[in-house]
């Protein structure tokens, strides 16, 4: 389980894995982290077409196969950021790693139904299991979504199913009735046949971010500034033909070839920080599952520096 791992490995390490972040030199490229998301790909976008570099910051992107990879690495003081959750995030913070949250990105979830269910609505997923990765994001979108069809989280049955590529292949064989998916996985599920149930379009619930930790900041913050404008500069790039970047999303992004024609763009936005109301709501949520027992606020988790051209 992700957070169970990050916590335990948090309270395990030595001081030297904490320090490691501390001796890095500065003159060195910032060490960020994606996995492959939609809200990596602005990211990925600002490295090939050089916007890093014209913005006067050098950056070494780091690919990782999946988030628990990323956050070990984060753990262990190899990055300077990351692309990572809201969630997440609180739980670095509680564990000691002192990450502040940058900016928001903009991501998408989805709930889709097995093919062969014939679920065509949330409603239906009453009694109904829904494979997802427990006590992390997925679960905390899940719960949502359901709750405004109204489905409390006590009656749906949630699969623990922490490999995606595994939850995938269960929901599109009947193995589950529903499952949590990002994409690209969400258009690739569509496009074998699963019913769309939902996504977090518009909801705030992705709550997908931009964190860096505090020593980058206080050091380097010139460079994180940089790091900013480059990524917004390749979001607005996306947003004004998104379709000129689908050959993109295969071979340099690593999505699955399947979504190239049908995947949805989401709309990317200006840097800006997560809303009071979205962070309560997050930690609100970890509370009442007992996954969050130290007294944390938005201000805990936020750092204004990065962005603050866009903020004045």
């Amino acid at each position: 389980m992700k957070k169970f791992f990050l916590l335990c490995c948090c309270l395990a390490l030595s001081s030297f894995s904490l320090q490691a972040g501390a001796q890095r030199d500065t003159g060195a490229p910032l060490e960020f982290g994606i996995v492959t998301a939609v809200d990596s790909l602005p990211i990925m976008v600002a490295r090939d077409m050089g916007f890093f570099q014209e913005e006067g910051v050098n950056v070494n992107i780091t690919l990782f196969p999946n988030p628990l990879e990323r956050d070990a690495a984060i753990q262990a003081g190899r990055l300077d950021g990351a692309v990572n959750d809201l969630l997440a995030a609180a739980f670095f913070a509680v564990a000691g790693f002192d990450f502040r949250i940058t900016s928001m990105t903009n991501g998408r979830f989805g709930i889709v139904a097995s093919p062969q269910s014939g679920i065509t609505s949330l409603a239906e997923l009453r009694g109904g299991r829904v494979g997802l990765f427990t006590n992390t994001m997925t679960q905390f979108i899940a719960d949502s979504l359901l709750q405004t069809a109204g489905v409390p989280a006590d009656e749906y049955y949630a699969v623990a199913v922490p490999n995606i590529l595994l939850r995938l292949e269960m929901v599109l064989s009947g193995l589950v009735d529903a499952a949590v998916l990002p994409e690209p996985l969400l258009t690739a599920a569509v496009a074998q046949g699963a019913a769309l149930l939902s996504t977090t379009d518009n909801t705030g619930l992705e709550a997908g971010l931009l964190f860096f930790s505090r020593r980058a900041l206080d050091t380097r913050l010139d460079e994180v500034r940089a790091f900013h404008r480059a990524y917004y500069r390749a979001a607005m790039k996306i947003n004004a033909n998104p379709d000129a970047f689908r050959d993109f999303l295969v071979d340099q992004a690593g999505f699955p070839a399947a979504v190239r024609d049908t995947f949805q763009f989401v709309a990317y936005t200006q840097p800006a920080l997560p809303h009071e109301q979205d962070v309560s709501r997050a930690l609100y949520w970890l509370r009442a599952r007992g996954l969050l027992r130290a007294e944390i606020s938005r201000e805990d988790l936020i750092d204004h520096r990065a962005i603050g051209e866009w903020l004045d």
